[in-house]
C-alpha cells in the first residue's frame, strides 16, 4: 500500500460548496443567470473596486483586459519572465509584441529598478510599452506604487496579474483595489486560493474598461440600444458590434466561487500560519524562502525555496527524490523566454540574469490549508534531510 502523496496545492471543497452547485443544477439557470453578477459584485466589494467581469479563466481575463486597453499590432507589452505563459501570451493574442522585465531575486517579482532602466533605454529608441503586466508571484504583490510612478512618467497602462493573489494585501489594502493599476486579474483554478473549478475575474475602477470587457467576453454582442448602430428590430434584437469571444463564466462556476469566497480570509490566514512555520524552519537550515516584504500580506498561493545546486541535473534529482518520498515538489516557473515558442522569437536568456539564477535555484514545496501537522512536519524534515545530504555531497566534490 503506497503512502498518500502530498500535493503542492489542493482545492478545499465543503458541503456548502456542493450544496451551492447542486442548487444551481436544480434551478432554471445553468449558464448565464443571477449567480454570475452576484459573484462579480461580491469580488468587487471584497476588493473595494467599482467593477468586476467574470470569465471562464484568468487567461481569458488577461486577453480581454489587454484588448480593453487598446493593445494591438503596433504595440509592445512587458511582463515578468517568471510566470505562467498566459501572462505573455495574452499580448500575442492581440497581435502585439512581448518583452520581459527582469525580477528581484529575493521576491521573484518584477524589479522596479530593472523596469526603470529598461524604460530609459526604450524611450531612447521610441519603443516604450503600451502596457506593463506585473505578476504577483506566489501571492505577494509587486511594488505597485513604484511601478505606478513609472507608468505616470512613461505613459503606460498597468494590468496586475494577481492570479496568485486573491486575498492578499498591499499597503494594508486588498490586492485588486486598482489604486495603482488600470485592471487587475484573478484566477480561480483549483490549485489557487479559492476555486470556481475554472474561472477568472478582471476588476477595474473604469466603467469604460468594464463595459468593453463584458462585451468582448460574449462575442462582442450587445443588447444595449445606446451601443447599437441602428434602431432595434424587436424584443429579440441584439447586435455584434465587434469581434469577441465566448469567455463567459457559467452559473455553476459562479455559485462555487461565491460559496468559496466566504472562506477566503480563513484560507489565506491558514496559509500564512503554515508559511511562517516554514520560514522559521528553513531559514535556520540556511535555505532561502522568497522574501516577505513589510508592505505586503501574501496569500501564499505557493511556497518557494531558493537552494544552491551545482547544476540543473542536481536540481531535478532533488525534486525527483522528494516526489519519490510522496512530496509533490515542483518548480514555478521556468522563465517564459526559455519556452521553445518564445525562443523562436529570438529572446536572449542572458538579458535576464536574475530570472535565470532564480530558475537554477527555485523549488516549490506543498502549501495549502488542508495540510496536517504531520504532513507539514514530513515536508520540513524531508526537505532538510535531502538538502543536507546534497550539501555534504557538494562539499566532498572537488571543484572543476
Amino acid at each position: 500500500m503506497t503512502n498518500k502523496v502530498i500535493p503542492y496545492g489542493k482545492q478545499s471543497i465543503s458541503q456548502d460548496d456542493i450544496d451551492a452547485v447542486v442548487n444551481v443544477l436544480k434551478s432554471d439557470w445553468l449558464t448565464q443567470g443571477p449567480k454570475v453578477p452576484a459573484f462579480e459584485q461580491a469580488i468587487a466589494d471584497y476588493c473595494g473596486v467599482n467593477f468586476a467581469c467574470a470569465t471562464n479563466s484568468a487567461t481569458s481575463a488577461l486577453h480581454i483586459a489587454c484588448l480593453a486597453l487598446g493593445v494591438g499590432e503596433s504595440d509592445i507589452v512587458w511582463t515578468s519572465p517568471i510566470s505562467f505563459v498566459a501572462s505573455a501570451n495574452c499580448a500575442l493574442y492581440c497581435g502585439a509584441k512581448v518583452d520581459f522585465v527582469d525580477i528581484d531575486l529575493d521576491t521573484g517579482n518584477m524589479s522596479p529598478s530593472a523596469l526603470e532602466q529598461k524604460l530609459i533605454s526604450a524611450k531612447k529608441i521610441d519603443s516604450l510599452p503600451k502596457v506593463v503586466i506585473p505578476v504577483h508571484l506566489a501571492g505577494q504583490s509587486c511594488d505597485m506604487q513604484a511601478i505606478y510612478q513609472l507608468a505616470t512618467k512613461y505613459d503606460f497602462k498597468i494590468i496586475e496579474d494577481a492570479s496568485h493573489a486573491i486575498g492578499a494585501k498591499y499597503l494594508d489594502k486588498p490586492v485588486g483595489n486598482c489604486e495603482f493599476s488600470d485592471i487587475c486579474v484573478f484566477s480561480f483554478h483549483p490549485v489557487k486560493i479559492i476555486t470556481s473549478a475554472e474561472g477568472g475575474m478582471a476588476v477595474t475602477n473604469s466603467k469604460k474598461f468594464d463595459k468593453k470587457m463584458k462585451r468582448l467576453r460574449s462575442h462582442g454582442i450587445t443588447s444595449n440600444p445606446d451601443e447599437m448602430t441602428e434602431p432595434s428590430h424587436g424584443p429579440w434584437y441584439y447586435q455584434q458590434i465587434e469581434l469577441g469571444f465566448n469567455y463567459r463564466m457559467t452559473e455553476l462556476q459562479a455559485a462555487l466561487g461565491l460559496s468559496q469566497l466566504d472562506r477566503l480570509d480563513s484560507f489565506v490566514s491558514t496559509r500564512n500560519v503554515i508559511a511562517k512555520q516554514f520560514d522559521g524552519f528553513f531559514t535556520e537550515q540556511n535555505m532561502q524562502p522568497l522574501l516577505a516584504t513589510e508592505d505586503c500580506y501574501s496569500s501564499y498561493h505557493l511556497y518557494v525555496l531558493r537552494l544552491i545546486f551545482n547544476n540543473q541535473k542536481q536540481q531535478a534529482e532533488f525534486v525527483k527524490h522528494l516526489r519519490n518520498k510522496d512530496i509533490c515538489a515542483h518548480l514555478h516557473y521556468m522563465p517564459i523566454f526559455l519556452q521553445p515558442f518564445y525562443q523562436q522569437l529570438g529572446f536572449d536568456k542572458y538579458a535576464f540574469p536574475n530570472a535565470m539564477k532564480y530558475y537554477s535555484q527555485a523549488i516549490t514545496i506543498p502549501l495549502h490549508p488542508a495540510l496536517t501537522e504531520q504532513e507539514i512536519s514530513s515536508v520540513k524534515n524531508m526537505v532538510k534531510r535531502l538538502y543536507q545530504q546534497l550539501s555534504s555531497a557538494n562539499k566532498s566534490t572537488p571543484s572543476q
